[in-house]
């Protein structure tokens, strides 16, 4: 059965092939819309084209046509129309989709125009000069492309991805430099990565400055710079150590804001926002917010707004909305934004590990780093003993460890210490340790780690068993997965967060960036269903404190907001739901 995301890839490679082929925009524009639906959407459409079809078509963006191929890709594993427009199109042109800010219109033009089929042929075309001729294809387009083939040629064939979590430091190291660089007035990151997506494929950097000379040397001369791509006035592009590609754009202090806006995206938010522009009798793009021109063909009018994101939004009658939900759909943006989750709402960590099992932090080291963190709850939760390979404990060690943590308590004042567990759910759903052993702590996180193969509705009756334990207080990175790396369970998401929110069972976005388990979709699921949501570090180690921000960044994709989310309660609420779990609802008691 076809995931969303795949049912999303084979939508945008019919659209991606629709228009190499040059098809009506329509029908390639209905194709794309169908594709973003598919990602974003929380129902599992796999499972609906085989139960339900009539109801894809209820779903916003599902046309009879669309709802037919998914319900033909659940059924058969492929589209006949897909496979048809493979044989129509050179196998070559495929790979020029994987080229650096190369899209499908420009794939049609290079293959009718230049007789272009494949990578060889663009690299001939560019070097003969075969380019210069051909409508739409100035010298700066050639130069971009030139600077594609040769990211390609460093980086291969497959567009590598890189977690958020290694994205960022790198993208804030850099600009650390540049920010002392002399003139630099302003510096940031965009794209992707300013969105919080959970991967990105590349970093955007934006930079005002009066030297423009001083910032692109700034930029060259960074030390871990592989592979100087291309520079000129206002952009640079190089290839890291590692394969990621840095795009710099410089521009001018008074139109920041229109840039930041612009390249940070997503590209379906810009679309809103220049047709809303448009309506308005303006005319929007990375230069700022214009009036719109007296002639057709006449140059834009006097400016409207640049110098920051939210008078542009203001100026065309809008609320300013985060990045992190800068990819709904359009007329969410007409109202304000909901109430977040930020990182300074968090004040409790909920789940972390000492030298106990596999953490490398003592119980006081661990609680000096809460204290730090100006945080009034900490709860030690070293493995279980099902998980041997992190040193689990067995129930006389936890019985112990139990008391040690009561001990500390004195030596901090200021900080909570609750006494749990991370226990493992076993594979039919038992938990590792007994009844009256869970009963002796002040919290536990229930988390699988181990059958996370399990077919979904094995996955979703295992998890249920511990949302429904009475004992339970928080289901840990839900479905196990590692980002680039394991896939982990897929449970229904929608069972699961009902249950949790009738049981005042947390789900838990894990915030290391090589999970973020809850994914941002999961996170939406959880909380149309009215069910809590913990933002915990699963600290092992000092460092993974800093891991905060990407857990929350994957909160606010998902719509969470403060009043949902466990660790950003005040002492009181926390230590009530604590206490009270098993018989009050938490949703009610926090308000």
């Amino acid at each position: 059965m076809p995931t969303n995301a795949e049912i999303a890839a084979t939508l945008t490679a019919i659209a991606d092939l629709l228009d190499i082929t040059g098809a009506n925009a329509f029908k390639v524009n209905a194709y794309r819309k169908a594709a973003r639906v598919a990602e974003s959407e929380v129902q599992d459409l796999g499972a609906l084209a085989q139960s339900d079809p009539a109801a894809l078509r209820k779903v916003e963006g599902f046309g009879e046509s669309i709802a037919a191929k998914i319900v033909e890709l659940a059924t058969t594993q492929r589209i006949d129309e897909l496979e048809r427009l493979r044989s129509e199109v050179p196998a070559g042109l495929l790979e020029l989709l994987t080229l650096q800010g190369v899209g499908p219109k420009t794939v049609h033009l290079l293959w009718n125009k230049a007789n272009v089929t494949d990578l060889q042929s663009l690299k001939s075309a560019i070097d003969s000069g075969a380019l210069a001729t051909v409508e739409r294809m100035g010298a700066k387009t050639i130069e971009n492309l030139r600077t594609a083939v040769a990211a390609h040629e460093v980086a291969g064939s497959q567009p590598l991805r890189f977690r958020l979590g290694q994205a960022v430091p790198i993208a804030e190291s850099m600009l650390t430099v540049l920010r002392t660089t002399a003139g630099v007035r302003q510096a940031a990151f965009a794209g992707s990565a300013r969105r919080g997506r959970e991967t990105v494929g590349d970093l955007d950097l934006l930079v005002s400055c009066d030297n423009h000379e001083a910032v692109r040397q700034a930029f060259l001369e960074l030390p871990f710079i592989e592979r100087v791509l291309a520079h000129g006035d206002t952009r640079c592009s190089a290839l890291l150590t590692g394969g990621m590609q840095v795009d710099l754009r410089i521009v001018d202090d008074a139109v920041f804001g229109a840039a930041l806006l612009y390249f940070t995206g997503s590209k379906d938010h810009n679309v809103f926002l220049r047709e809303r522009a448009i309506a308005a009798g303006m005319r929007l793009n990375e230069y700022g917010l214009h009036e719109a021109p007296k002639a057709a063909d006449g140059p834009v009018g006097s400016l409207v707004a640049a110098s920051n994101e939210e008078s542009i939004y203001a100026a065309l009658g809008l609320h300013c909305w985060p990045p992190e939900l800068r990819e709904l759909h359009g007329g969410d943006f007409d109202q304000p934004p909901p109430d977040l989750v930020d990182v300074s709402h968090v004040r409790s960590e909920l789940h972390a590990h000492t030298t106990a099992s596999d953490g490398s932090l003592s119980i006081h080291e661990l609680a000096s780093l809460a204290v730090s963190r100006g945080f009034h709850t900490l709860a030690i939760t070293d493995h279980s003993k099902a998980s041997a390979q992190a040193n689990g404990l067995s129930v006389e060690r936890l019985r112990r460890h139990i008391d040690a943590i009561r001990a500390a308590q004195d030596d901090f004042p200021t900080l909570r210490l609750l006494a749990g567990s991370e226990v493992d759910i076993l594979a039919d759903g038992r938990l590792d340790y007994d009844d009256e052993t869970l009963a002796l702590l002040d919290l536990v996180v229930a988390s699988p780690h181990a059958a996370l193969r399990q077919e979904p509705a094995a996955a979703t009756k295992r998890l249920l068993r511990a949302i429904e334990h009475p004992l339970v207080h928080i289901i840990g990175h839900p479905t196990g997965r590692i980002l680039l790396g394991r896939e982990g369970l897929s449970p229904d998401m929608h069972e699961l967060s009902a249950a949790a929110a009738e049981h005042g069972t947390a789900l838990e976005v894990n915030c290391h960036w090589s999970r973020l388990d809850l994914r941002d979709t999961h996170v939406k699921i959880a909380v149309g269903a009215g069910a809590l949501v913990a933002i915990d570090c699963d600290i092992h180690g000092a460092e993974d404190a800093g891991n905060l921000r990407y857990g929350v960044a994957t909160a606010r994709r998902g719509g969470l907001m403060r009043t949902s989310c466990v660790n950003a309660w005040d002492p009181q609420a926390l230590h009530s739901w604590l206490r009270n779990k098993r018989g009050v609802r938490p949703s009610l008691m926090a308000r």
